[in-house]
């Protein structure tokens, strides 16, 4: 089912607020799977429904739909609902936002997967080499192990943005700006691909002040990266499940256990609450748990 109502929500979605052509289609496979429920139940449309009807939505999606959804599946149906209703209240299209009493189902926080730092090191070896793509490779991994970089952050800097020698300017979500020291080990690698490999590179395409080069000579994409790393994880044997964000995490945890301060983290993560890198504690808190009680000769 479509409506009038669903529509001018998707377009608003993708002219004001800018979202993604991707997010979009999120989107409106979430709507689509409301609307089946809305013309199904013998509603006109979104804007006929109450918290009552909203309330009987959310059985439907937890117990009664066939397929079921997963309780995360549900979680994102329900917020795009939301998020729906939410403007068409703000639109005037109705009198009173009808789902703001709406709540998703909680779900259990998902630890980051970071892996061991030996684990971590084999990784990083497994990019040696002297081929221009390896020493490109490496100097990508070692500065996203470096500095916690997500990837798009990453494969977005400019050469300008080595800030000098020793730290990096990184442009998180929202283009929100960060200063990131860079360590000694990544720092080589950096200068190594600048001096003998982005020159060969930059000759095969277009002039880009991209850091980071694809073997064609354009800004490296953050699909060649995801290649780059799982590549290396295939070299290296890890028997892991390894990507981008896996040195994201992995960096956010090591640093942790070697002592360093959450809120410090938090600015190197770019995180823009405490509360989301406080989840890294966890997991450091289960190593220091699983190894008290493999090492304690009263523990179990």
């Amino acid at each position: 089912m479509s409506s009038r109502e669903i529509d001018g929500y998707l377009r608003h979605l993708a002219v004001e607020r800018g979202l993604a052509r991707n997010t979009v289609a999120s989107y409106r496979r979430d709507l689509r799977i409301y609307g089946g429920w809305l013309e199904q139940a013998g509603h006109a449309g979104p804007a006929s429904v109450g918290a009552a009807e909203l309330a009987a939505f959310q059985r439907y999606l937890s117990a009664e739909r066939q397929p079921a959804l997963a309780n995360s599946s549900v979680a994102r149906v329900l917020s795009t609902v939301r998020g729906l209703h939410r403007f068409l209240a703000e639109e005037g299209l109705t009198e009173t936002d009808a789902a703001r009493e709406l709540k998703p189902p909680k779900l259990p926080a998902r630890l980051p997967k970071a892996i061991p730092i030996e684990a971590v090191e084999r990784l990083l070896a497994a990019t040696d080499g002297d081929e221009p793509l390896r020493v490109r490779d490496k100097a990508l991994l070692e500065l996203l192990y470096a500095t916690g970089a997500r990837v798009s952050e990453a494969v977005g800097l400019n050469v300008d943005d080595l800030v000098d020698a020793e730290v990096v300017r990184l442009f998180g979500k929202g283009g929100k700006e960060r200063i990131v020291p860079v360590g000694s080990y990544a720092r080589a690698a950096i200068e190594a691909y600048l001096v003998r490999v982005r020159p060969q590179l930059s000759s095969r395409g277009t002039a880009t002040p991209a850091l980071f080069l694809g073997a064609r000579g354009g800004r490296l994409s953050r699909q060649a990266a995801w290649v780059a790393i799982t590549e290396a994880a295939d070299r290296a044997e890890l028997g892991l499940e390894v990507s981008p964000h896996t040195l994201r995490h992995s960096f956010a945890t090591h640093l942790l256990s070697g002592g360093a301060d959450v809120r410090v983290v938090q600015e190197l993560l770019g995180h823009s609450s405490v509360a989301t890198t406080q989840i890294y504690t966890l997991v450091t808190a289960d190593t220091l748990r699983e190894m008290y009680t493999t090492a304690h000769p009263r523990a179990r």
